[in-house]
């Protein structure tokens, strides 16, 4: 018994110092990817811009060919569009565009099924004879300890969907 009660308190101790050390854990993060494809600025936005063009270059829609879609109809497109998704493999969740320019496409992600939210945005900068694509996501873990060690993984997460993402848009529109 007394075995039982040193290997109990010796659990309890370790759990109470990971979630003491996860307040020391970064509380923001932020995963970002650049890819220059040659293109013009425009073309690329074509991509960017039109929430509908992502199941075409998404590295979400690979995974998941079955995830079920829905769209703004007011708007359509432009700042205050929105998708959003239900996936068994991908999770649920929804994208607002909150700002567009010729040079910058800005969206709010929201994830119910995880409480989280982040911001998001694709810069596109002129490159020579190309388009250099900046793609970055961005958020607060808060004061969750486990979303502050999940934190720690999210560019190995996040990170390699971006890079695909970002490829694909390359192969559609340097075609």
């Amino acid at each position: 018994m007394k075995l039982l009660l040193k290997i109990l308190g010796g659990l309890a101790a370790l759990l109470l110092l990971l979630v003491l050390v996860a307040f020391f854990l970064p509380r923001q993060y932020r995963v970002e990817r650049t890819l220059v494809i040659k293109a013009a600025p425009a073309t690329v936005l074509a991509q960017v811009a039109d929430l509908k063009a992502w199941k075409n270059w998404g590295a979400w829609q690979e995974r998941d060919p079955g995830m079920k879609l829905s769209y703004s109809v007011s708007p359509a497109s432009g700042v205050g569009a929105w998708s959003a998704w239900e996936s068994a493999k991908e999770g649920n969740g929804k994208m607002t565009i909150t700002a567009l320019s010729a040079a910058k496409v800005a969206y709010d992600l929201e994830f119910p099924d995880m409480g989280t939210t982040s911001k998001g945005s694709i810069e596109l900068v002129p490159d020579g004879a190309g388009t250099r694509v900046v793609w970055v996501d961005a958020g607060d873990l808060g004061m969750n300890p486990m979303a502050r060690w999940f934190g720690l993984f999210l560019d190995q997460i996040i990170g390699p969907d971006f890079e695909r993402g970002l490829v694909n848009i390359r192969k559609l529109v340097e075609k």
